[in-house]
């Protein structure tokens, strides 16, 4: 069975990108997929802001990456680029860290300013960190995505479309059909 890793780098828990992460872990699980998160906003800040390499904390939220087949990056972009927790983490995982993983960006913003944030300020650091097969992602608009009761949200006819097409091309990425 493949296994994914979900890094949400929003440092708020209601934040309308939790409904394309939602929306992503539930059609992987659907393809049997197994899938583990890692909440950046939930790491010790300490050992975030003060790069604690050694942390019990970073460790254990590194090795769920080394152990992943696939990783879905999930941010809300802020000033064009992806948040700062987000990359704090990104400088604890190992120099490789992410070699021969294939990675799917999920981005959100207000506008769509901001829709190459995923191609000039993600991209060029996953690929400095091993990442070599990281596929075009999805960035969405906040407005695509309306929040429910129950944590739960209602995704754009346009925005599931995007995320089908992107899920389905992750998962035969990381579990190519024999």
């Amino acid at each position: 069975m493949s296994k994914v890793v979900i890094i949400n780098g929003s440092p708020f828990p209601s934040s309308r990108l939790n409904g394309l992460i939602q929306y992503a872990e539930q059609q992987l699980q659907q393809k049997g997929i197994e899938i583990d998160h890692i909440q950046v906003a939930q790491l010790p800040a300490e050992d975030l802001i003060k790069a604690k390499f050694d942390s019990e904390a970073i460790l254990n939220a590194n090795q769920k990456v080394e152990q992943a087949d696939g990783i879905i990056i999930a941010s809300p972009v802020y000033k064009a680029a992806y948040t700062g927790v987000l990359k704090t983490y990104l400088d604890l995982l190992p120099q490789k860290g992410l070699l021969g993983k294939t990675i799917l960006p999920l981005f959100i913003g207000g506008t769509l300013a901001h829709l190459l944030s995923i191609d000039y300020a993600l991209k060029p650091v996953l690929s400095t960190m091993g990442g070599r097969y990281i596929l075009g992602g999805v960035y969405a608009v906040d407005a695509w995505v309306t929040r429910k009761e129950n944590e739960q949200y209602s995704l754009s006819e346009e925005l599931v479309q995007r995320l089908d097409a992107a899920v389905e091309e992750f998962a035969n990425a990381i579990n190519p059909k024999s």
